[in-house]
């Protein structure tokens, strides 16, 4: 096994110089706070191509979400001395322009129009004074000099093609008048108005139900194939990323525990906590057990992370590291000699984690 800078280094058949479309770096973001450092993100690295999904899971808490801000530069940056807001360090390259050490102006100019975001709670993201149609003309406008009727007919527009009944007179409805899923389609139609290239989705099946959650999944796929949109997507919802992402990416504690393929980190995990979160899933294609396997313990405080490795405190393999796990913290490594990405940072042989998943942990999915 080798120490891998970046996840892309193995087996990637990138020209030499040549750099993905999403590019981050040993991306790092904390917090000044009264009660200490809060280490929101600590040292992640990912890479992402235009038409390509990757799905970050986690516990709540993890550092999805944050990250997900940091990329369309929508954390307040900290004064000099680290107060007052968010602190980032590492690399953002977006089609070949770095972020993290951008002007407000550029990301100003570049969020809605490059990148997008498609919030968790259309409801609070939308502003409720203002109709529907008037919020999806304003990110047109900013971003595009035409007149407030090419607008309009923009807005009917996406609005029809996310699937709104009714487009052209919905388009003057206000929020509240839509339901959730309504909301959510309206939300996504809102960050597409200006066809992004990267679209991040926080949370988007959040409090919908089974049927509407499944529809929005397929217009998010039809959606991306139309625009060859790279998409990001953020959830604690394994079955959501089954749906859609390529690659997935685990948080624990702020930092990558396991990155790989999705067919891989799903069929062959490598990581305990990856176990966790798959045994504590419920199935409908398998006999009903007794009970769920849940995670013991709580996660984390970003605050006062637990030493070494993060997940230790919850690990049932603690013992058979011989202290290495409370006291080193782990690094991120390539798991086989295959050339594939899939990367786990854990103190166990690789050897002993195939050998525990195939014998242990396998039957319980």
């Amino acid at each position: 096994m080798s120490t891998i800078s970046s996840p892309f280094e193995v087996g990637d058949a990138r020209p030499s110089g040549s750099r993905p479309f999403l590019d981050v770096n040993d991306l790092h973001v904390h917090f000044s706070t009264e009660d200490g450092l809060v280490k929101s993100v600590d040292g992640i690295s990912f890479q992402l191509e235009r038409g390509q999904t990757l799905g970050i899971v986690g516990e709540s808490g993890s550092g999805k979400s944050v990250t997900s801000l940091s990329l369309l530069g929508l954390h307040k940056k900290a004064d000099r001395k680290g107060r007052g807001g968010a602190r980032m360090t590492g690399e953002i390259w977006l089609d070949g322009e770095e972020l993290v050490s951008a002007d407000e102006a550029k990301l100003r100019a570049l969020r809605g129009n490059k990148m997008a975001m498609i919030f968790q709670d259309p409801l609070s993201a939308m502003h409720p004074f203002y109709t529907v149609g008037d919020q999806l003309i304003e990110a047109y406008r900013v971003h595009h000099k035409v007149s407030k009727s090419e607008g309009r007919k923009r807005a009917i527009e996406m609005l029809d093609r996310v699937g709104i009944p009714q487009p052209n007179s919905r388009v003057d409805d206000y929020p509240h008048q839509f339901s959730g899923g309504m909301r959510q389609r309206a939300m996504i139609a809102m960050s597409l108005m200006c066809d992004p290239q990267l679209l991040i989705a926080d949370e988007p099946t959040t409090a919908l139900d089974v049927t509407v959650q499944a529809q929005i999944l397929d217009l998010m796929r039809d959606l991306q194939r139309e625009f060859n949109s790279a998409l990001i997507i953020i959830t604690h919802d394994l079955g959501v990323v089954a749906e859609l992402a390529d690659d997935i990416m685990v948080m624990y504690g702020g930092k990558a525990v396991e990155y790989g393929p999705a067919k891989t980190v799903f069929t062959a995990p490598e990581h305990p906590y990856t176990w966790g979160l798959l045994t504590s899933m419920p199935r409908l294609d398998r006999p009903v057990q007794d009970r769920l396997a849940p995670i013991p313990g709580n996660p984390p405080s970003m605050i006062n992370v637990p030493s070494g490795c993060a997940f230790n405190p919850r690990c049932g393999f603690v013992a058979q590291n011989g202290g290495r796990c409370s006291g080193e913290v782990p690094e991120l490594l390539q798991t086989t000699s295959s050339g594939r990405r899939h990367l786990v940072r854990c103190h166990l042989p690789v050897d002993v984690r195939q050998r525990t998943f195939n014998e242990e942990i396998r039957t319980l999915l």
